[in-house]
């Protein structure tokens, strides 16, 4: 039978309903943050901004109760990077991409400053300074060199933050709160969370157990087997990113010989093509909207996974290329879908005074004049949210160069 063709504005529009884009939806952030299987972080402010463009009626103290509670934590992940994930998922998930934070390791210069050190050591040595209270790479570094002191210390600091379970902790990662980028194990860390369920006053008990999706599906706990455990990595992939290629899963993850996985799940999953002869699997029940479906302007942070996951990405930038994603705290700049579709990028500016605060959106292209009112009206939404406290407020779309 001829696996069914989904052309890229049909894999947009399932790719978005999957990633809370097509419509707001009501749900606890816990439960959004496990649906999404973590949320990108290396700008600490970032998630709040990717919560706000997909939940209806998030607000701030939502998400910095999660962090401060232990029970929503910033770890380096999937590709090596740091993402926001529940605590029940950092547990899961770290033992699985542990091969991905050593070779991104192994590949640097830190690792080879260290050639010749049991780093079994190292790590050990610095899971014991870290318990002790949690320290920035600067601090550990030099308490390392004491026992290495012919050794790099910036490398030895570096390899235990690749290589160990850890999280960096609060005030970090806290919307409006600055702090520096302190490291925790993991596990020690997470023993110290709150004892009741995740936003317990302000969302469902137990939401953090419970995964739910935009078609209403939750999801099992983490397998403990480790093959296990990697199947149900890929079909989350899937619930939140498919349809996709096995390469698309590997690199969202960072991991290889997904085939295997792939072809171990067998009925679980279901095949598509793409328009230019690609195969894709997805999950037979999840969202495939119809590709007509109307997808309205939204405001993305600063890496977030939609423009990250995928590695043939046309389905939302329609070169495929990687956007230019600027650095920043997660407020201030990030990229713009009109259409379901990489559209622009957007800032935020304040005076210096902080009483008034611009979002400037500069798109390479003229919008027609429904999209520029629709922008115009959620740049608002933005404004009101990242700088609630500015006295004056203005949405400011630029012509093209």
């Amino acid at each position: 039978m001829t696996a069914d063709v989904l052309d890229d504005r049909a894999l947009n529009r399932a790719t978005l309903a999957r990633q809370l884009l097509l419509d707001r939806v009501a749900m606890p952030a816990a439960a959004a943050i496990e649906h999404l299987v973590g949320l990108q972080a290396q700008a600490p402010d970032a998630p709040y901004v990717g919560l706000w463009t997909r939940l209806a009626g998030f607000r701030v103290g939502e998400l910095a109760r999660l962090v401060t509670g232990r029970r929503a934590v910033r770890a380096p992940l999937m590709r090596a990077t740091l993402h926001l994930v529940t605590a029940r998922d950092c547990r899961a998930l770290r033992p699985l991409v542990q091969s991905v934070l050593a070779r991104a390791f192994g590949v640097q210069a830190f690792a080879r400053n260290l050639a010749g050190v049991d780093l079994h050591e190292v790590r050990t040595a610095g899971r014991a300074l870290l318990t002790e209270r949690p320290r920035t790479r600067a601090e550990l570094g030099p308490l390392l060199a004491e026992r290495w002191p012919e050794r790099d210390s910036v490398s030895l600091a570096y390899a235990v933050t690749y290589l160990e379970p850890l999280v960096q902790v609060p005030p970090r990662g806290v919307w409006g709160e600055a702090g520096p980028a302190a490291w925790a194990p993991a596990e020690h860390w997470l023993a110290g969370a709150a004892d009741e369920p995740a936003g317990a006053a302000d969302e469902p008990a137990g939401a953090v157990n419970e995964p739910i999706g935009p078609d209403g599906h939750a999801g099992p706990g983490w397998p403990a087997e480790p093959a296990a455990a990697l199947d149900e990595l890929v079909v989350r992939y899937l619930r939140s990113f498919g349809p996709a290629s096995v390469r698309d899963v590997q690199l969202w993850s960072g991991l290889t010989r997904l085939r295997e996985v792939t072809d171990r799940l067998g009925d679980r999953l279901r095949e598509f093509r793409a328009a230019d002869g690609r195969t894709l699997v997805d999950l037979p029940e999840a969202p495939r909207p119809d590709r007509d479906a109307p997808a309205p302007v939204r405001f993305l942070p600063e890496y977030d996974n939609l423009l990250l996951s995928h590695a043939d990405r046309r389905r939302v930038i329609t070169d495929g290329r990687r956007p230019p994603l600027f650095p920043g705290n997660g407020g201030r700049y990030g990229t713009l879908l009109v259409d379901g579709r990489h559209a622009a990028h957007w800032s935020v500016t304040r005076t210096g005074d902080g009483a008034a605060a611009t979002l400037v959106v500069e798109p390479p292209a003229a919008l027609r004049p429904p999209e520029r009112e629709a922008v115009e009206a959620e740049g608002a939404a933005l404004l009101a949210f990242v700088a609630p406290e500015v006295d004056r407020r203005d949405v400011h779309v630029r012509p093209p160069a």
